[in-house]
């Protein structure tokens, strides 16, 4: 800790804005760390507590921008670039969509301080349609909850941090390495855990010239479209004739409207 607070001490404010700027650009850089010891440097005179919030809120402004940008004109692709990052894309971006249809832009307040879903929340408003305006209050207003709350945290509990840098330097590299090791071990797991999903659903999966030669062939098939309504306002596929449309998230509550006499296909985006 004692590292992080001199480090910040030298390049200021500047790195406070670009760092979070880097992380909500989708850069696995986790802000909560810098934003504590900034908590602490307020705590102790160091740090100005208005601009360490403006420069911090403008960085995740600038970046939030951009990807409602992207969502606004770009969705589906942008959709798919998540999905391709992360490494639980499918509850990710599902949780998302989710809070954007039950909450709409209310959701935007905690978005930040959810791991992932910080990164699809700005596209995901792009994509339902939100003014820019609107979008702007709510991503400035949860970005001063997150960025406020871990200064406020650093500030409240300046004296242990520094205890605990304290406690880390004694404990040398060592700490360091075992803390590397199991981050990597818990990703390396995480991966390992999607592409046997992947694998599984490969499998069970099946084209559109296959369903195509099923119709025609006159077998019993339900072709079931969960798609939320996210994701058909940004994927220009259009709705597949005859098919049951039930969202995934209406999926337990009207489950009986599914046949269970015949092959059931799922069409996802």
């Amino acid at each position: 800790m004692n590292h992080t607070i001199e480090f910040v001490l030298r390049h200021g404010y500047a790195l406070l804005f670009l760092w979070i700027f880097a992380e909500q650009g989708a850069l696995p850089l986790p802000s909560m760390p810098l934003l504590l010891a900034c908590g602490a440097l307020i705590h102790d005179g160091r740090m100005n507590p208005v601009l360490a919030v403006g420069y911090g809120v403008s960085g995740s402004l600038l970046a939030d921008n951009i990807w409602f940008q992207l969502g606004r004109h770009r969705g589906a692709a942008v959709l798919r670039f998540l999905c391709r990052i992360a490494l639980e894309p499918d509850s990710c971006v599902r949780r998302t969509e989710t809070a954007f249809l039950r909450y709409g832009s209310r959701s935007m307040l905690l978005a930040k301080f959810v791991p992932g879903l910080n990164a699809a929340a700005a596209p995901l408003a792009g994509i339902s349609g939100m003014g820019l305006g609107r979008f702007l209050v709510f991503d400035t207003l949860g970005a001063s909850l997150w960025i406020g709350s871990y200064l406020l945290v650093g500030y409240l509990f300046s004296g242990q941090l520094e205890l605990a840098g304290v406690y880390l330097q004694q404990m040398g590299s060592g700490l360091v390495l075992l803390v590397a090791g199991l981050l990597g071990a818990w990703i390396s797991w995480k991966f390992i855990q999607r592409r046997r999903f992947l694998r599984k659903f490969a499998m069970a999966r099946i084209t559109a010239e296959e369903l195509s030669g099923m119709l025609e062939a006159g077998r019993p098939v339900m072709i079931l479209d969960m798609r939320s309504g996210l994701e058909t306002d940004a994927d220009p596929t259009p709705a597949i004739p005859g098919a049951l449309r039930i969202p995934l998230e209406d999926l337990l509550a009207r489950h009986r409207e599914i046949p269970r006499d015949r092959e059931i296909v799922l069409f996802c985006s």
